[in-house]
């Protein structure tokens, strides 16, 4: 399975695909969703916005003082999940604009600084909670963690390390999470049952160049992870590629109407590369 997943994407002709440079001018860009509306979302953390791009038209800021926005997610209700690492809080907005905390502690203690976060199609979210810079200052919980909030809004923690879990996504069929961990630099899997709980937790990407970040699968269930450029991993954990960026990634989300678009966020840009190959959006 392993040889055939290689061959079949080995086949695809990367050749005539060009990174270009879709916005920039940012201080550190993170967090790309795509909205089936047709624009993207993403945030520039210090200088506290969210942004969105449609198509032929420049980036226009979507949310001010946005707590820090970090990792966005989309749902197919069009409802804007969002990890505000200043407000230590994971909050949900809808269409009409109306903002809602789905969580912000975790047994009595502040959440520490959410991260990243993919939403399941059933509602089921994911997200980590790590802390980089001087967000350590202010940890209360003992652990850097990978959380579990259920449709009825309960929440678990369903890993608890010492090391920093970053990148999140989910398999086509929602039954295997992945998280990156910037510090051990691999790649977590854990099974997922239909109430969303976790078990059988294994690391399936090991010894990583360059700080694993932002996460994502495309259709055939295959990893692209941003670290030292954008390093694509098979369903097994075999690498197959690496794209380089101009600058360090952080991030990435497929998108346009075929998500045959991968649109990553490094540093002060974004970028976007157009591929022979279909993404995945949960």
């Amino acid at each position: 399975m392993i040889l055939f997943l290689l061959l079949a994407f080995l086949y695809q002709d990367f050749s005539q695909t060009k990174i270009e440079r879709v916005a920039a001018g940012y201080r550190f860009t993170e967090g790309p969703a795509w909205d089936k509306d047709g624009y993207l979302l993403f945030s520039d953390v210090p200088n506290n916005r969210i942004y969105k791009i449609a198509a032929g038209h420049p980036a226009e800021v979507f949310r001010e003082n946005s707590n820090g926005a970090n990792g966005n997610a989309v749902d197919e209700r069009g409802r804007l999940y969002t990890c505000e690492s200043t407000s230590r809080r994971v909050t949900r907005t809808d269409s009409k604009g109306n903002v809602e905390v789905l969580a912000d502690k975790y047994e009595g203690k502040p959440l520490t600084a959410p991260n990243d976060i993919v939403v399941r199609r059933d509602g089921h979210v994911f997200f980590t909670d790590p802390a980089f810079g001087n967000q350590a200052d202010t940890k209360e919980l003992t652990f850097f963690g990978v959380f579990h909030l259920t449709p009825k809004a309960e929440l678990t923690a369903i890993w608890r390390g010492d090391t920093r879990p970053n990148g999140i996504a989910l398999s086509p069929n929602g039954r295997i999470l992945y998280v990156a961990d910037s510090d051990a630099r691999v790649i977590r899997a854990f099974d997922l049952d239909r109430q969303g709980s976790a078990s059988g937790e294994r690391i399936l990407v090991k010894g990583i160049e360059g700080v694993p970040d932002g996460l994502r699968t495309d259709e055939k269930g295959n990893l692209w992870l941003a670290a030292k450029g954008i390093q694509v991993y098979t369903p097994e954990g075999k690498h197959i590629q690496t794209f380089d960026i101009p600058e360090t990634p952080s991030n990435l989300t497929f998108g346009d109407g075929d998500l045959q678009t991968l649109y990553v966020t490094a540093r002060t840009s974004v970028y976007r590369l157009r591929l022979p190959v279909k993404g995945w959006q949960p």
